[in-house]
């Protein structure tokens, strides 16, 4: 019985190696909370713009958050969460819980400098509302935003170490 224990133990581990950073497609997590150590694995920990990433789909793009006390600031970007991606959206939508009630809000394109005619990679939104309650305990953030024609989800996990300059 120790045998097979010890096994199906060793198995097990193996399993969980072979499928690294690659699950099912429809997970997504931040790089901030998944339990990987994006870093010794190669990934970047924080975006192009020093911001926090945010995996949607199973690395297939990725965003990145940034915001003040008056504005939240997303970037698209490709999967190596590099280079900027500009998308043929319109708008991106953050989800999330304020006063113990869902609410939701909506992010426009603001195509920076080098983004095509009619693309973008930067969203914003001016809410100081929104710029605080993504912060709060038990807001639980989440990204949603159409690229191509695909619909993803990423969790907005915000990390408070590393924001020197960051006044909440």
């Amino acid at each position: 019985m120790r045998t097979n224990l010890a096994t199906f133990a060793i198995a097990v581990s193996l399993l969980g190696l072979a499928t690294g950073c690659s699950g099912d497609a429809q997970q997504t997590t931040s790089g901030h909370d998944d339990g990987h150590n994006h870093a010794a694995e190669g990934h970047p920990t924080e975006g192009p713009h020093h911001g926090e990433l945010i995996e949607l789909g199973n690395e297939e793009y990725h965003a990145e958050l940034l915001h003040d006390d008056s504005s939240v600031t997303i970037y698209i970007l490709d999967s190596g969460a590099a280079k900027q991606t500009p998308i043929d959206a319109g708008e991106l939508m953050v989800n999330l819980t304020h006063d113990g009630k869902p609410e939701q809000f909506k992010l426009l394109a603001d195509p920076d400098a080098g983004d095509p005619e009619g693309k973008s990679s930067r969203f914003l939104l001016k809410d100081e509302t929104l710029a605080h309650a993504i912060d709060e305990p038990g807001a639980e953030p989440k990204l949603v935003v159409t690229i191509a024609g695909k619909s993803y989800r990423g969790e907005m996990a915000h990390d408070h170490e590393g924001h020197a300059g960051h006044q909440h």
